[in-house]
């Protein structure tokens, strides 16, 4: 049995979802995947977080729904049980980097220097969060660090938009990036799914002709 596609192969862009009424959760996931772009981070940042993970695992069969801004290990537990399928955090310490692990989830632990991708590398991480991507160097840093450190791939995340979102994606050791831009607050308000699905399509359309 062929082992299942890495978070960073299944579409070009994982939406950062922040949710505030988790009845808008399951239309919002099935726009999303309408467009092209599956897998879906709700982020741990409004009390909505763990139903709406609840809600897309349930109603959503063809979304792979994660939990974002995960900061304590006790979170990785509560996402578990709501069903998250992925785990992503915004940096990364001892005791959360043992509960990811230990979870059996995949998951993208946060870096943003050398130094803290080396001490992952060092733990059998490889797949990673660069966040926050543009604040942190952006582009020309991870393509800097493709030459010292080429085992490690990056999902960037923090500042990008689909105007520079190619630049992420044409490095050799970008998988995908992280972005809300097409869940755009006033969509969400209006519950113009159909305008979501449009702006995931253009997103998930980025990937085209990179390989």
């Amino acid at each position: 049995m062929s082992a299942p596609p890495s978070l960073l192969d299944l579409a070009p862009v994982i939406p950062v979802v922040v949710l505030d009424d988790a009845a808008d959760a399951v239309p919002l996931a099935r726009a999303l995947v309408a467009g092209g772009l599956p897998a879906i981070e709700v982020t741990l940042r409004t009390e909505a977080a763990l139903d709406s993970i609840r809600a897309i695992n349930e109603e959503v069969p063809d979304a792979l729904v994660g939990a974002g801004t995960v900061r304590a290990p006790e979170q990785v537990r509560k996402a578990m049980a709501a069903g998250a399928r992925f785990l992503v955090s915004p940096g990364s310490t001892v005791r959360i980097l043992d509960t990811m692990q230990a979870s059996g989830l995949p998951f993208l632990p946060g870096v943003s220097t050398v130094s803290e991708t080396l001490a992952l590398l060092e733990r059998g991480i490889a797949e990673l969060k660069f966040f926050p991507a543009e604040a942190a160097g952006g582009a020309p840093f991870l393509k800097a660090m493709a030459g010292p450190l080429p085992q490690a791939r990056f999902c960037p995340t923090g500042g990008i938009s689909p105007s520079i979102a190619p630049e992420y994606l044409e490095l050799s050791n970008v998988g995908c990036v992280g972005g809300s831009w097409m869940i755009p607050p006033d969509a969400l308000a209006e519950k113009d799914w159909e305008r979501v699905t449009r702006l995931a399509e253009e997103a998930a359309s980025l990937g085209l002709g990179l390989d």
